[in-house]
């Protein structure tokens, strides 16, 4: 058996979609010969807790949690929001829309000073945890999970001092993301050879996305790409409990995950609106449930005249009470905002949608995320400017909800490709290759 240091950030008893990569290759890598070894994160101030995954570690995983200096507490004081506020979800306005002055020189002294993000304060202490544990373990490789990006840049400092073989795994890219900050020059510099440096010095490159490869190949084209590899985000079917679907009372909608800025539900609930003047829905027969973290203008949007009452939002759940939210429901709704680029971008929750085998409302640019959805025969697709084919896919599936009629025939094989524990064989194959 041999031993991997994971650095992430994101672990339990934080919750989220970025915790569950990382906690089911704990799960699954021991059956491949890896034992995975925790370097985390003693207290993060997290966007979002789930105290129930830290049921979900095996027992045989050890975890180390270190210190952090976290700023979002002074972020909050200085824009005047809640002590228990999510910051990223209001951090991301929507297109058009003016930050506040306090919110603008927040914005700048992140940008300028926090490189290559707010979680740097994490180094020192994983620095010298990550020494200690390396010297007690004998761990024989570095797999680092980003974002955040500090995580990559603790790994490079581990692997660069102790030759330990390293993958840098990422869910995002890293500069000139949507999330990231808009940095002036001097700060842009450092952060862009930062960025470098880890893709130049990892022993292999790990991808949720080949939007992520795409990304990496035109920035840095003298970077050899042959140790690039893409390993879809999943989901894990004995997280989905052995039930049947029945049919409600009401037509119900679930989205679940979190809502800010450009990523938002407006043509949704415009075209459901529509619907509903023209007498082809009735609104008492719809159920609505937005699942998790929403912006400010977002939870405006859902005050809307019309579907107010049709409209549940509930806070983030347990990640097992939003899987059978997922199983009680008609259909899902899957937002990916229609920006250029956006088209590479796909979400985790993607595969939990699919895995649920529930129809998918998919709003997205054609790209990865409407590619899977056909493959799959999970659902349907609509650019989300297009109110005429959201009105068309919706009153498809709530006619079919009105005659009893909501067999769901999917794409089996190509499901099975996503399940975790195969994605965690590829993994233990990359560390296999580099170790042995």
């Amino acid at each position: 058996m041999k031993n991997v240091l994971i650095v992430a950030y994101y672990f339990p008893p934080s919750g989220g979609p970025g915790v569950q990569r990382v906690l089911k290759y704990c799960k699954y890598l021991y059956e491949f010969g890896w034992n995975p070894i925790i370097l985390t994160v003693l207290d993060g101030d997290y966007p979002a807790r789930d105290e129930s995954l830290l049921k979900e570690i095996p027992e045989y995983v050890k975890v180390y949690r270190s210190k952090i200096f976290e700023p979002y507490n002074l972020y909050r004081k200085l824009t005047g929001k809640k002590s228990d506020a999510s910051v990223d979800v209001n951090t991301i306005p929507k297109q058009g829309q003016k930050k506040k002055f306090s919110e603008q020189i927040a914005e700048l002294i992140r940008s300028t000073f926090f490189i290559p993000d707010a979680r740097i304060g994490w180094y020192p202490y994983a620095i010298k945890l990550g020494r200690e544990i390396i010297k007690k373990e004998k761990i024989d490789i570095i797999y680092s999970s980003s974002p955040p990006y500090t995580c990559s840049v603790i790994a490079r400092k581990l692997h660069k001092q102790f030759n330990i073989p390293w993958v840098a795994g990422f869910r995002d890219p890293w500069t000139g993301f949507l999330s990231t900050p808009n940095r002036w020059f001097l700060p842009k510099i450092i952060d862009c050879k930062m960025e470098k440096n880890v893709y130049k010095d990892c022993d292999a490159l790990e991808v949720a996305w080949e939007g992520i490869l795409k990304d990496f190949k035109n920035k840095y084209s003298d970077i050899d790409s042959s140790k690039c590899f893409h390993l879809n985000n999943g989901y894990d079917s004995q997280d989905f409990p052995d039930e049947k679907y029945q049919c409600g009372e009401k037509f119900r909608v679930t989205y679940t995950g979190s809502m800010y800025g450009k990523r938002n539900p407006e043509t949704f609930l415009q075209a459901i609106e529509e619907l509903i003047k023209e007498s082809k829905v009735d609104a008492n027969k719809i159920h609505l449930r937005f699942v998790g973290r929403f912006g400010n203008e977002v939870l405006k949007m859902f005050k809307n005249e019309i579907l107010k009452n049709s409209i549940v939002v509930l806070p983030y759940l347990p990640h097992s009470e939003s899987i059978k939210l997922l199983l009680q429901s008609e259909a899902l709704l899957m937002v990916v905002d229609d920006f250029k680029g956006n088209e590479e971008i796909v979400p985790g929750k993607l595969f939990e949608y699919i895995g649920s085998k529930r129809p998918v409302i998919t709003l997205a640019p054609e790209g990865a995320v409407t590619k899977i959805i056909r493959d799959t025969e999970c659902g349907m697709v609509s650019n989300s400017k297009d109110i005429e084919g959201i009105k068309k896919i919706f009153l498809f599936y709530y006619t079919k909800f009105l005659n009893n009629d909501f067999n769901l025939v999917v794409n089996e094989n190509k499901i099975k490709k996503f399940e975790r524990r195969e994605i965690t064989k590829q993994l233990a194959q990359i560390f296999d290759n580099l170790t042995n």
